[in-house]
């Protein structure tokens, strides 16, 4: 991580980035969550059509002394023309209170065009385990007022961690009012699993914001301008300034179904598509990666919460074998028979890539953290949609683990010869809350020699929608490790995770269509420590 955090720095300072200017002063304590939740709405709602912080702040990538926070200089979120094509200079802050009257550091930083005007600022030096107010200020505009916090440290035992996690915000198809819950409950962390934007040309309008988007991303300005669309979105907003987040993409931050350099079009020019997709997706979001090589963004991270979790934030998309038995003359994904795809069995299609895969073992065998959570893309239990009876029987979605079988299996001998503690695998992609138990062999059911060695928790979509639940409830019962599903709800998932056990709440909106919806628990589970597997909550 240190040398990620030199990377970030030196290749910030060429861009023009970052400030060279840090200013640090003694610590003191953190004021409680309400009134700072109350500051960050007031500054808000003072936006008018010429103020600079028009999507918000955020922060995310703690670590137990530092952590990234964002902003990006936009006067216009509809007419990013309307910003001049200069390098801003955004003064920064950083406090112990939010009221600022204990500022532990501060500084400046470029917000150069070069990079949409966007800021990220790593700031260092922090004491860990703690809670931070920061805000930013370009002229005599101030941003609103982000809460943030560091990691704890690592050699300590934190009591507990509250984490939200969410993915897929199809803009079109509902409101935020999932994030205006996040929000609420004051969650440690953030985790967002992909599918931030939707690349996808029109649809039906029902976010009430703003008008009906008339085309897809394809160049950097397209997916610029969406980023700006969603983000102009308060709940969204006010989510990212209730705590850092972790993030990683899947597919529709670039386009539907891709992998590593193959589209659905086939198109021969995808590779500058999706450089320029990379590149927006760095731009508006608190990421400590180096901006060094956007054909070539390394995602894939490790953050560790002292020694009570370590997470392995993956990255599914960049690196894997194109999808299997794909139709002649188009790519993405597909449903095969298991019988009819020879190509799902082949051992050297990988989902990760071996560089991945091997940083992955890496982490996990030295890991001493008591959870070692797997932060990724889409649903890693096996989900055929036939009953399957012999071997060879099965249908199975080639966009998901399902379509690399093999590559799941080396996974699962990963993590049992790493002996990791506690693997739990977080989810999202399928916009369906799922609660499964991952055996060593994921095809076959557990047994004495084909034990449980982690839990899964998929989260449903922010807004997308997904299949009738009659459906699901179908899988369900053909699919020995999926134990629970639930697909005609939106949402997300909180879990609250201890040194004794984990406990995980699927949070279900009742009209995704209402900024104001109530949202109720549809289920929830406790995994314990040391004994792998799912217990009603």
């Amino acid at each position: 991580m240190d040398e990620q955090r030199r990377n970030f720095l030196a290749t910030a300072s060429r861009l023009g980035a970052l400030a060279a200017t840090t200013t640090l002063a003694a610590p003191a304590s953190t004021s409680n969550l309400s009134a700072a939740g109350a500051q960050n709405r007031s500054a808000t709602s003072d936006s008018g059509h010429a103020y600079p912080f028009s999507l918000g702040i955020a922060s995310g990538s703690p670590l137990p002394d530092a952590v990234i926070i964002w902003t990006r200089i936009l006067h216009d979120p509809l007419n990013a023309a309307a910003t001049p094509v200069i390098v801003f200079s955004v003064r920064w802050e950083m406090a112990e209170d939010e009221h600022f009257r204990r500022i532990v550091a501060k500084g400046t930083a470029a917000a150069p065009p070069e990079l949409a005007h966007s800021v990220h600022v790593d700031v260092t030096g922090l004491q860990p385990d703690r809670w931070y107010w920061y805000r930013f200020m370009l002229g005599d505009a101030v941003s609103p007022i982000g809460r943030t916090r560091t990691a704890p440290a690592s050699a300590s035992m934190p009591k507990q961690l509250k984490l939200a996690v969410a993915s897929c915000q199809h803009w079109e198809f509902g409101t935020y009012a999932a994030h205006r819950h996040i929000t609420a409950a004051a969650p440690d962390l953030v985790a967002f699993l992909g599918d931030y934007i939707y690349e996808w040309g029109p649809h039906q309008l029902q976010h009430p914001k703003t008008a009906l988007r008339t085309a897809e991303s394809f160049t950097l300005a397209d997916y610029r301008a969406r980023y700006a669309q969603y983000k102009t979105d308060r709940d969204l907003q006010a989510a990212h300034q209730a705590a850092p987040w972790i993030v990683t993409w899947d597919d529709h931050e670039v386009a539907n179904d891709y992998g590593n350099l193959r589209d659905e079009r086939l198109d021969p020019r995808f590779a500058e598509r999706r450089a320029a997709a990379y590149q927006a997706f760095y731009e508006h979001m608190p990421l400590r990666v180096a901006p060094r090589d956007f054909a070539n963004l390394r995602m894939y991270q490790r953050y560790d919460w002292g020694q009570l979790a370590r997470f392995h934030v993956l990255d599914d998309r960049q690196y894997r074998a194109v999808q299997a038995c794909t139709p002649q003359g188009r790519g993405g994904s597909s449903s095969v028979l298991l019988r009819e795809c020879a190509a799902l069995k082949d051992r050297s299609r990988s989902m990760l890539g071996k560089e991945q895969e091997q940083w992955l073992a890496q982490g996990l065998s030295s890991s001493t953290a008591r959870w070692n959570i797997l932060a990724q893309q889409t649903l890693m239990a096996q989900n055929s949609q036939l009953p399957i009876k012999q071997e060879d029987d099965g249908r199975f979605w080639t966009d998901g683990w399902d379509g690399y079988p093999t590559a799941r299996q080396l996974l699962m001998d990963t993590l049992h010869t790493s002996r990791a503690s506690n693997p739990l695998v977080i989810s999202g992609d399928v916009h369906s809350f799922f609660a499964c138990e991952l055996a060593h062999n994921p095809s076959r059911p557990r047994s004495a020699t084909n034990p449980i060695l982690a839990t899964e928790f998929c989260g449903t979509s922010v807004t997308s929608p997904s299949r009738p639940q009659a459906r699901t409830e179908q899988y369900v019962s053909m699919n020995h490790g999926i134990k629970y599903g639930r697909s005609d709800k939106r949402g997300y998932m909180l879990l609250t995770i201890t040194p004794a056990d984990t406990t995980a709440h699927f949070l279900a909106l009742d009209n995704v269509h209402e900024s104001h919806s109530a949202i109720e628990r549809a289920a929830g589970f406790v995994v314990r420590s040391g004994r792998p597997g799912l217990n009603r909550a």
